[in-house]
């Protein structure tokens, strides 16, 4: 478990050019545990398939499908998030890949939408019965939006979801932006081995 969580923080600071900047706290291995076993099920509310209704300042009301899962291996998650149209076709996808960094205390989140690369960067913290999230979003177009993710009113089939965008740094800030209520409608399940472990044939 311990080579797994100095792994995934080596390879979030080698993809991501924001934690290069940060110093690596210096911690036992005992203090890696304690805040590994403390938050490695802070988003464990998320995994599952959910519907969702939305309400965004710029696009007005939406629709769509979220679906999360654990990795076979560790704790990190792998989610969907898609918003569809009336007739179900597709208005916008993207993929996340969550893990926690022991070293850092924090989540580490990557985005990736079609053509865009894995350069969407944003980390997150339980905060009381809240997540907060800081990510931004649209890293390689000509406007790149920081926004701010508060998951709250999380029970076993719902959540709450807003947040605020700012187009400076955050400087300043468009209000809830956009806010979503999700409704579960399928059980919680992990994505399973994609490289099964096997004999090898003589």
């Amino acid at each position: 478990m311990q080579s797994k969580i100095l792994v995934a923080a080596l390879a979030a600071m080698i993809a991501t050019t924001p934690l290069l900047a940060q110093k690596v706290p210096q911690r036992t291995e005992a203090q890696l545990k304690a805040l590994y076993d403390e938050h490695v099920k802070d988003f464990d509310y998320l995994l599952g398939d959910w519907s969702f209704t939305s309400v965004s300042k710029e696009f007005g009301k939406g629709r769509g499908f979220w679906t999360a899962m654990r990795m076979a291996e560790g704790p990190e998650i792998l989610d969907e998030f898609r918003i569809v149209g009336d007739s179900g076709e597709t208005w916008y996808a993207s993929s996340t890949f969550r893990g926690y960094n022991a070293m850092l205390d924090q989540w580490e989140l990557i985005s990736v939408d079609q053509g865009r690369g894995l350069h969407d960067f944003g980390t997150a913290r339980r905060v009381g019965k809240e997540m907060h999230i800081e990510q931004t979003f649209g890293s390689m177009s000509p406007q790149p939006f920081l926004w701010r993710i508060r998951y709250y009113n999380i029970q076993p089939d719902r959540f709450s979801w807003t947040a605020d965008r700012s187009p400076d740094g955050g400087k300043t800030w468009q209000k809830e932006y956009l806010q979503i209520e999700a409704r579960r409608i399928g059980p919680a399940r992990s994505l399973g081995q994609l490289a099964p472990a096997r004999k090898t044939s003589g």
